[in-house]
């Protein structure tokens, strides 16, 4: 049989269960998950190989209405992103259904050319009767039930174009451990640091030295104002070291090796509404998108 290979964007709203549908279909936690909305930033892009498919998805950040420069960026990278794909998945909350059409959605000026399939998340929280009328005219799926995860495999696969693969079958993902170090501290941070913090929490890779046992990482962890940094410490430093040790449990766990994980705190005022700033954290202006669809 002929191999097929192709980029799948999960895209919807925040909080819509595109990262944790990207984790159960790669089998590993690359992802970051949180209840809280627009944990995602970045891109992550999470591979799966099986036979002769080559399934290359992309967990993009939750399309919004920006408030901020941060949410500007984010949804000019989902964009950006969503314009070299060969095929969009429209995630939508099964609960809260029916999905708006996507293009409207996204508030895209100019259609997309290539398939966009609806997909229902989390399905198991609605009847099975509701679940019936969704997948007439769409895919239902649930993290929960791992037929659902075949079907959509299996729906995915004759959509994709015949083409060789792009990465080694054995891959899991394409970004390099610093960016999931930063990944990993921001999931701690949502976890550990109550509602508003996170959102004002990044993490900057200082010193890497992969060829040490335990491998070594220098992080800073950067807030936006001085009075945060106390917050992101704790009390004798216990919250800095939770912090810590939870990304480092993820970080072995991706990589199988022991990682010594050293973090310091700043304050870098503002940094989420800063065009420099943003530059340097990965988040550069996407000068290539149209203007009607910023």
């Amino acid at each position: 049989m002929p191999t097929r290979a192709g980029h799948v964007a999960l895209a919807g709203a925040p909080n819509a269960g595109k990262s944790s549908l990207l984790n159960e279909l790669v089998g590993q936690h690359l992802a970051i998950v949180s209840p809280k909305p627009q944990a995602t930033r970045l891109p992550v892009t999470g591979l799966r190989t099986d036979a002769e498919t080559q399934y290359i998805f992309h967990d993009l950040p939750g399309l919004m209405n920006p408030e901020y420069l941060l949410q500007e960026r984010m949804r000019e990278l989902a964009i950006e992103t969503i314009r070299q794909m060969d095929l969009v998945l429209h995630l939508h909350p099964a609960p809260n259904a029916p999905a708006p059409p996507f293009e409207r959605f996204a508030g895209l000026s100019t259609p997309l050319g290539i398939p966009v399939l609806t997909v229902y998340t989390k399905s198991d929280l609605v009847s099975p009767a509701e679940r019936g009328v969704l997948a007439g005219d769409a895919l239902t799926v649930s993290t929960h039930d791992p037929s659902t995860m075949d079907h959509l495999l299996a729906k995915l696969r004759l959509l994709l174009p015949e083409r060789e693969f792009e990465f080694d079958p054995e891959d899991i993902g394409t970004q390099p451990l610093r960016f999931f170090v930063v990944e990993y501290l921001r999931e701690a941070a949502f976890l550990l640091l109550g509602d508003e913090l996170p959102y004002s929490f990044t993490a900057e890779v200082e010193e890497f030295r992969e060829s040490e046992r335990p491998m070594y990482i220098r992080v800073t962890l950067f807030v936006e104002r001085e009075s945060q940094k106390g917050i992101v410490i704790g009390r004798a430093g216990n919250t800095i070291k939770a912090i810590g040790a939870y990304a480092r449990q993820r970080l072995e766990e991706l990589t199988g090796a022991p990682i010594y994980l050293d973090c310091w705190v700043k304050a870098l005022p503002n940094w989420r509404k800063s065009a420099a700033a943003l530059a340097r954290f990965g988040f550069p202006a996407a000068a290539s998108i149209q203007a009607g669809d910023r």
